[in-house]
């Protein structure tokens, strides 16, 4: 597709540039970033508001629309946390090894940019901010594709971008977006090997299944958050409370929100029902194998489809499982490697779950929510990593480097 195939070439060319860009001259193109999504802002939400409209004309829920929705909240978080990458420390030219061999030749592996990031996702325009701020902190390109929901506010938000850029020492194509967004655009994105050094997806589990499926870029896999809780038999009752309705209730419609509850049958015994009462008070339907359905009439017969689904929404899948090895064989067989989290007093079962449960991020005695590049201390995210090659959880700065060997020399030759 003609519109991919010239951005990309722009951006290829602007990667090359950016080699060699001094820390100084990347915080400032931040800074400038900043500062003009506040002097946008009132353009930023009317375009907002386009994709708002056009989403509930086309029948889009609530989840989903508020995955969508910026407000001046959400453009101050945007604001906040891309000053706090302006303040963590540059990673490129870091000296990762250092060689020095008995002839006295300097072998040095160092940290530099990937080159050109394509990024696809969908909703999110918070994406467009995070992946094109990050890729500049670390010196790379950035083309980005984001979905038709979203169309309005991305366009919005990368021309705040291109003003800022347009005032700072770097190359305004550093930063592309690839407008079309329909499926061919997508496609053209999956094969632009010339010019794209690494393809991100970020997205529900269709769209990252589709890239993995189809690109011939090389891929690096942000999962779907089939995240699950596990409530162990010496879970304190307040805390369950507490972390199970803010990993589910705060914001449903984020991939660190939990989507399934086990827990433990003596724990079910004593406590379930009112767990469930408090759920449902929350407006979360609930589906429950055959002991939670006897237990609670209001919970609706969970078909093994539902143990493998993202709700996104105030739905929530709850099992009752024997103990801490039940729970783990049950998230290693119908998790996605995202986020995962035990609430228990018994450190060796803490122990255990950490050890055994694959999972980017694994909790103990806390909420899934925490599993963001924010909260991190990373200022920001790309995405977060279920793979385990290269990067894998929350995707800050050193994820999107690669390294290179610097060698040294004063004439030696190999003998």
């Amino acid at each position: 597709m003609e519109e991919v195939l010239e951005k990309g070439k722009l951006a290829k060319v602007a990667s090359y540039q950016l080699n060699g860009v001094t820390t100084e001259d990347k915080n400032k193109a931040l800074q400038l970033i900043a500062d003009q999504l506040i002097q946008d802002l009132d353009y930023i939400l009317s375009e907002n508001q386009k994709d708002i409209v056009d989403g509930r004309t086309n029948g889009l829920n609530e989840s989903l629309i508020d995955r969508i929705m910026l407000d001046k909240d959400r453009i101050r978080l945007m604001y906040n946390a891309i000053y706090q990458l302006i303040d963590l420390a540059d990673p490129i030219g870091d000296v990762l090894e250092s060689i020095e061999k008995d002839n006295g030749l300097l072998i040095e592996r160092k940290r530099v940019p990937i080159g050109v990031i394509g990024m696809i996702y969908e909703a999110r325009p918070n994406v467009t901010i995070d992946a094109a701020t990050l890729a500049v902190k670390t010196g790379n390109a950035v083309i980005l594709r984001g979905s038709s929901s979203a169309k309005y506010s991305n366009q919005a938000l990368v021309h705040s971008i291109h003003q800022a850029l347009s005032t700072s020492n770097l190359s305004v194509d550093a930063v592309q977006l690839i407008e079309n967004t329909n499926r061919d655009s997508a496609k053209a994105l999956f094969t632009l090997n010339e010019y794209l050094d690494v393809l991100i997806p970020r997205g529900g589990k269709n769209l990252i299944e589709t890239v993995i499926k189809e690109s011939t870029v090389p891929v690096i896999e942000t999962g779907a958050g089939n995240c699950h809780v596990y409530i162990d038999d010496t879970a304190d009752v307040k805390m369950v409370q507490d972390i199970a309705i803010n990993a589910k209730i705060q914001r449903p419609s984020v991939c660190n929100a939990i989507e399934t509850v086990l827990i433990h049958e003596d724990w079910f015994n004593h406590h379930g029902v009112e767990l469930l009462d408090t759920l449902r008070e929350n407006k979360v339907e609930i589906y429950g194998d055959d002991i939670v359905c006897e237990a609670f009439p209001f919970a609706k017969q969970a078909l093994e489809e539902i143990w493998y689904t993202e709700f996104l929404d105030l739905a929530i899948a709850v099992r009752v499982v024997k103990n801490c090895n039940s729970a783990v064989n049950h998230i290693n067989a119908y998790g996605t490697k995202h986020s995962e989290a035990i609430i228990t007093a018994n450190d060796n079962h803490a122990i255990y779950f950490q050890t055994h449960v694959d999972a980017a991020a694994v909790y103990h005695n806390a909420s899934t929510r925490f599993t963001d590049g924010f909260e991190f201390g990373y200022g920001a995210e790309i995405g977060i990593s279920t793979q385990k090659l290269h990067a894998r959880g929350p995707m800050g700065l050193p994820a999107l480097t690669s390294s290179k060997f610097f060698i040294h020399g004063t004439g030696q030759i190999r003998s």
